[in-house]
């Protein structure tokens, strides 16, 4: 459990450095903030998606709790775009925001070391990190750029973004026989991983402009994505493993994995297209900190 802790410690330390460099003027204001978001999305992200898929095993993504999440994934979207679109009567982008972080999930800072220290079995956190990639982020960047926009535009914004683009690369890698020499993988190595404190950073200057939940009209769609993400997925998660008839140790792994809070990627693509910003960012802000004692609960509830 200690390890879950300094998870946490660090993403919160990294944040909190944000926070302070905006207070006192080092990142001075929204357009500072927005060069280190289009920075990270533009070259860092990709950089890092480019080395973690090009380095999947294909075989790692056929897996019973991998095909669950992922089915949970999917209905857990669903149920919040009907929620928002029916009930909330929220704009496409903005229900794209809060669909992304309702199932999004933070796999490296926090998803790795949970994998590791509660679960004893890292071997999940790549294939789900490649199905959010490949799969998730295409629909996500559509929807924050649509309306307005001709489907042409709509195309080219989602499927030829960088991060796509860098997944792209990466499966091609993966499906051939070729190794990637070191002198060109280890330059990606590196700028990627300059992705998750350039995402964290921003985040966090973000939090000193506005305070979360301080936005009227965003607050339903950030409580209803929080709630969605902590309680509605694990939930979910939990139905389809029991209907799939996973093991007891597959079983507590799906629902743990359903838990993660809300990677900061989906503040980091939302604020650089300018759409559901705020849903984006106090949702990740909710679940990061309430993520560490629901997954306790629920380590309490497996007997664990």
């Amino acid at each position: 459990m200690f390890g879950i802790i300094t998870a946490f410690a660090i993403i919160f330390v990294v944040i909190g450095a944000g926070y302070l460099l905006s207070r006192v003027g080092v990142i001075a204001g929204e357009k500072e903030r927005d060069v280190i978001n289009r920075v990270a999305f533009y070259a860092a992200v990709p950089a890092l998606v480019f080395s973690a898929v090009a380095d999947t095993e294909l075989e790692e993504l056929i897996s019973p709790v991998v095909g669950v999440s992922f089915l949970a994934m999917v209905v857990t979207a669903v149920l919040y775009i009907l929620l928002s679109l029916l009930f909330l009567r929220r704009d496409i982008p903005t229900t794209a925001a809060g669909a992304g972080a309702s199932v999004y999930t933070n796999t490296v800072n926090i998803g790795l070391p949970v994998m590791v220290y509660v679960i004893g079995n890292s071997t999940y956190m790549a294939p789900i990190m490649v199905i959010q990639i490949v799969f998730f982020t295409p629909i996500l960047l559509a929807g924050l750029a649509a309306g307005g926009v001709s489907l042409p535009q709509l195309l080219k914004r989602s499927l030829l973004s960088p991060i796509v683009l860098a997944s792209g690369a990466g499966i091609l890698v993966a499906l051939s026989p070729w190794e990637v020499p070191q002198p060109i993988l280890e330059p990606f190595n590196i700028l990627g991983g300059a992705a998750v404190p350039l995402v964290l950073m921003a985040f966090g200057a973000s939090l000193s402009s506005t305070r979360v939940l301080e936005s009227k009209v965003d607050r339903p769609s950030v409580l209803t994505a929080s709630a969605v993400k902590l309680i509605g997925m694990p939930l979910i998660a939990y139905g389809l493993g029991l209907a799939f008839g996973l093991a007891a140790e597959q079983l507590y792994a799906v629902v743990i994995l359903a838990t993660l809070p809300s990677a900061q990627n989906v503040y980091n693509f939302a604020a650089t297209y300018g759409r559901g910003e705020i849903v984006a960012r106090d949702t990740v802000f909710i679940t990061t900190f309430a993520a560490l004692p629901v997954m306790l609960g629920i380590a309490l509830l497996f007997g664990r």
